[in-house]
């Protein structure tokens, strides 16, 4: 009863603050972007106040603390960082049905404080990500309707649809949320979307109103392809955290001067030379393995099942092809060995690695192991790669995967289960392969690691995907169309550049015309 008591009287609290905000106009060139997870594990929303905040606005990031946020975030004086609170402890032990309606009441009050007592004044716009749907499409709905903000929704996917992977599409919850969510997500001063087939569904049946503009996920200008140099030091530093497990299975590495797969050569060897040369930089090891990586977070939507039964299926070929080599006097391609490295957390992954555990014991030619990295290091560790592998079917079939598009702003080459709209982002046989199932991803593997480290069908993507990372943006062109929608023959950009033609026109608007 205390509880109840002290938590409505909050609320009578926020909404005399409210109001008492309604006699301030709000402050042009101003945002808050809220985010109901975790920040640091939001990178588009991350980018976001990052491109608002060099355009000089006054950005206000809302959301909950636990990862290592991109260091601008810090760095920029005019981004101000607002963490919600956790519930109580308490609350997770009891019942999911009573723990559930306490954690959204919790949510409405702490997000409600942030936006009331966190900002001195409305900002212009209020930037929300969805889903999650529930609450927050109702709040900034309310708060921006109360104190004259305009607001921003960003749809990666449809909330509804990922609760429909847990609960069925008919479950009455579900079709509670899909209202909830056409009733406050309809309206908006401006829609962004991740793909052109989500602006079409939602254009199509739910008859959106205010701007739309397809925004396209990016990376950030800093994602490169490493420099053997970078690979070096990269794998220096991450030795302590390889498992003993693969000891064994990759080469043996002496640092500083050999990784397991970078190595120093020695200089030459006349004395005159040895004398007035420098020591030379590191380059790649010709008997490294092939080195995958697959982000996941490992829930229902990535099946990881797929991997595993490929990566099998890749050890029985390598047995084969390799066996056979050794006997054949014509020159075969030989397929190399694997370390499949992944990298996320989540609810699946010590069932899944258990099971890799059991099944690796036997195999020669294949190692997957899970890999944790700080923040600044997940680049690199892209850049370093050979081959990435993406496990993402959208619960909706609207939203494309962002591990994608970190991949390939680090110039590496993608294998990605094939879904409804993922031809916006992988085009098949051109910067990646498309695949249905474990047979074809292992045949994929087995097409592009041929003779590796000279792997033509490797190559001839990496040079795709280097050339489209080349094509110079006109950021200028379109920039007035009225959808702000991106160039159909359009197909690679840093996120900066491609924020700046499509959301840059649509957020300056009325700021250019008043201040």
């Amino acid at each position: 009863m205390f509880a109840a008591l002290s938590f409505f009287a909050l609320l009578v609290f926020l909404v005399v603050n409210v109001f008492q905000k309604v006699r301030q106009t709000p402050k042009l060139r101003s945002v808050a972007i809220l985010v109901l997870g975790d920040v640091g594990r939001s990178p588009r929303m991350m980018y976001h106040a990052e491109s608002f905040a060099k355009l000089g606005f006054d950005t206000y990031l809302i959301g909950y603390k636990g990862s290592k946020p991109i260091l601008s975030l810090t760095s920029l004086s005019n981004i101000r960082l607002c963490y919600l609170s956790e519930p109580p402890p308490l609350v997770m032990r009891i019942p999911f049905v009573l723990a559930a309606p306490i954690k959204i009441l919790y949510q409405i009050a702490t997000i409600l404080y942030a936006l009331v007592f966190d900002i001195p004044r409305p900002p212009e716009f209020i930037m929300v990500q969805n889903p999650p749907s529930i609450p927050t499409l109702a709040l900034v709905w309310l708060v921006g309707g109360i104190m004259g903000s305009k607001i921003i929704i960003d749809w990666h996917n449809l909330g509804y649809s990922i609760l429909a992977l847990k609960l069925g599409e008919a479950h009455p919850l579900v079709n509670i949320a899909k209202r909830f969510e056409i009733i406050f997500g309809s309206s908006a001063y401006a829609h962004l979307f991740v793909t052109n087939a989500m602006r079409d569904h939602l254009e199509q049946e739910w008859g959106l109103v205010g701007h739309r503009a397809v925004l396209h996920d990016r990376p950030p200008s800093h994602f490169h392809k490493c420099l053997p140099l970078e690979v070096h030091e990269l794998f220096i530093r991450l030795g302590h955290s390889i498992s003993p497990s693969l000891a064994d299975f990759l080469p043996s590495a002496s640092p500083p001067y050999t990784t397991q797969f970078t190595e120093i050569l020695e200089l030459l060897p006349n004395s005159a030379s040895r004398a007035s040369s420098s020591p030379r930089s590191p380059s790649l090891r010709k008997d490294r393995p092939a080195l995958l990586v697959s982000s996941t977070s490992w829930t229902p939507d990535e099946d990881f099942g797929i991997l595993l039964e490929a990566l099998k299926l890749y050890e029985s070929r390598a047995r084969e092809v390799n066996c056979q080599s050794k006997h054949d006097s014509k020159e075969r391609q030989v397929l190399p060995r694997i370390w499949m490295v992944i990298t996320g957390k989540g609810p699946l992954k010590e069932r899944y690695m258990a099971e890799v555990e059991l099944l690796q014991k036997n195999w020669r030619y294949v190692r997957c192991t899970s890999l944790w990295l700080e923040a600044e290091d997940y680049p690199l560790l892209l850049g370093s790669a050979d081959l990435g592998v993406s496990l993402h079917s959208s619960s909706s079939a609207l939203d494309l995967p962002m591990k994608i598009v970190d991949m390939f702003g680090c110039g590496l080459p993608v294998c990605a289960l094939d879904f409804a709209c993922i031809p916006e982002l992988v085009k098949d046989g051109i910067n990646g392969l498309v695949f249905q199932n474990a047979s074809q991803l292992a045949e994929h593997l087995e097409t592009l690691l041929a003779s590796f480290p000279s792997s033509p069908a490797l190559d001839s993507l990496r040079s795709n995907l280097q050339r489209a990372l080349q094509v110079p943006i006109d950021v200028q062109h379109h920039v007035h169309n009225q959808e702000h929608q991106e160039d159909d023959d359009w197909e690679w950009g840093s996120w900066s550049e491609n924020w700046n033609r499509v959301v840059k026109p649509l957020v300056l608007r009325d700021s250019e015309r008043f201040g």
